[in-house]
């Protein structure tokens, strides 16, 4: 097992052993330890610093009361059943009998949504939503099954999407008419609910007569629509912890990276660690710290392509508060798990699945983009008064005297070692998509990049784990060329 502690470390780093190279790791979130881990497995000794004093990035489990006490996702709750990569990580960790289907926003027929100025629940949500899509359907007569498709799509949007998306989806929708007027929906609808993802697949022409906002969007939005999403029972941070078992080499705490100098036969890392500086060199470093921190370092030897794109890189913020109940008091509104969307600030409003002793934890309010700046701008007390205002209004019994008893909240853009929740890559072309990624993972001699920011697919750990896997490739290809060609080298590939 890896060791993790957050002593100092040597400050000519780690000797080369039987001509072998020793890569240092940068950031021990899922990207890092992923990469730690296959690098091993090749044969390299690995060092991986971490600036906080926890593992994972924003892979980030909470317990309230302790171990084995009620659980709340602040960071990534969720694994798509197609995203395969972090699927095999799942498997090869042992941890494949622990997965169990995770239930989305307005999965259940008794969660909420609101149409309007109106709290209504799923079941009760078609009326309504026709009547939206009917007051910005551009006159004429549409098909029954074509409004309450669209009507679907637009509570999806509202429930997840960012406030930009929201606010152009008239505009974004409106070619979708045509489309959905002439093809046949039926095998779509189920009852008064719309299989958005089914229908988007069956038909491409559906995607295309989407303007581009939504287009950028569309595949993460279907994906939590879609039943097939999966999560970790006992935590997603397990996966965090099987992966620093696996690891033979040190994870080092508390090691704040404030500069790198990228010379032609080595990088330099100059450290923070306890309030005592120093700089260690290793022949070859790879950097999963996200842009949105990596651009307030001291950079050296990075030429200015890179330090553009580094700059210049998007992030979006996540916000959550998560409370700690004294009992599920949502189970008496006939709710057993699924996702409300309130919208307000708190947007997004999960249920657990299972109740443990000690109480349920909540999800009370999960916002991003804009609305997470929002929420995320307020007090601590404020915004944990203003989702419980809003959680309350659908459920009164919330307001019981003594039901919370604890509660936390995480602020993804305000972390000092995130700088925000995701890298965003909407409404761009998938060739200016590719484009941006190829920049973002583009080597500088021997330092390389990973992350989820490094990935066409931004936002998920496939994307963190991916990105991990084309980093460890090409620092095997450098690592093996003989010294003298790696000087100033960029592997392609």
């Amino acid at each position: 097992m890896g060791v993790v502690g957050s002593g100092m470390i040597s400050r000519t780093g780690t000797r080369p052993r039987d001509g072998r190279i020793t890569i240092a790791v940068l950031g021990a979130g899922i990207a890092g330890l992923v990469a730690g881990y296959e690098l091993e497995r090749l044969g390299y000794d690995v060092v991986i610093l971490e600036a906080d004093s926890r593992l994972g990035g924003r892979v980030f489990t909470h317990h309230f009361g302790g171990p084995g006490g009620p659980l709340a996702e602040l960071g990534a709750m969720r694994i798509p059943a197609d995203h395969h990569l972090t699927v095999r990580y799942v498997n090869e960790l042992g941890l494949r009998d622990r997965l169990r289907p995770f239930r989305g926003v307005l999965s259940e027929p008794h969660n909420y949504l609101r149409t309007g100025s109106r709290l209504v629940r799923v079941r009760d949500a078609a009326a309504p939503l026709i009547r939206e899509v009917e007051r910005f359907a551009g006159g004429g007569s549409h098909r029954r099954e074509t409004l309450l498709f669209v009507g679907w799509l637009r509570a999806m949007v509202h429930a997840i999407a960012p406030q930009e998306l929201r606010d152009s989806f008239r505009d974004d929708v409106n070619g979708i008419f045509g489309p959905a007027g002439r093809l046949d929906l039926a095998p779509f609808l189920r009852g008064d609910r719309a299989d958005l993802a089914g229908a988007f697949d069956t038909y491409p022409e559906l995607r295309d007569a989407c303007g581009g906002r939504l287009e950028g969007f569309l595949g993460d939005l279907l994906r939590e629509s879609g039943a097939h999403m999966l999560t970790l029972e006992g935590g997603m941070d397990q996966l965090v912890v099987a992966l620093a078992a696996r690891l033979r080499g040190p994870i080092h705490t508390r090691h704040e990276v404030v500069g790198l100098d990228v010379r032609p036969d080595a990088v330099t890392c100059h450290l923070v660690h306890a309030g005592s500086r120093s700089t260690v060199t290793w022949p070859a470093v790879l950097c999963t710290i996200p842009f949105s921190v990596l651009r307030g370092l001291r950079l050296t030897g990075v030429d200015a392509d890179k330090l553009d794109v580094i700059g210049a890189l998007d992030y979006g913020s996540a916000t959550k508060v998560a409370l700690h109940c004294r009992e599920a008091f949502w189970i008496a509104d006939g709710i057993t798990g699924g996702g409300s969307a309130l919208e307000g600030l708190s947007r997004q409003t999960y249920y657990p699945d299972a109740v443990v002793d000690g109480g349920s934890a909540l999800l009370a309010g999960y916002a991003i983009a804009e609305d997470a700046d929002r929420l995320g701008q307020l007090s601590e007390s404020d915004r944990l008064t203003a989702v419980v205002d809003e959680v309350a209004a659908a459920h009164p019994g919330l307001r019981r005297p003594g039901m919370v008893r604890d509660a936390i909240g995480v602020v993804w853009g305000e972390r000092r070692w995130s700088r925000g929740g995701v890298a965003r890559r909407w409404g761009v072309t998938n060739a200016q998509r590719a484009r941006e990624v190829e920049r973002a993972t583009r080597p500088q001699g021997g330092l390389f990049f990973a992350g989820e920011h490094c990935a066409t697919s931004p936002a998920w750990i496939n994307a963190a784990m991916e990105s991990a896997l084309r980093a460890v490739t090409r620092i095997d290809a450098f690592a093996r060329r003989p010294a003298t060609a790696r000087i100033g080298a960029e592997v392609p590939g």
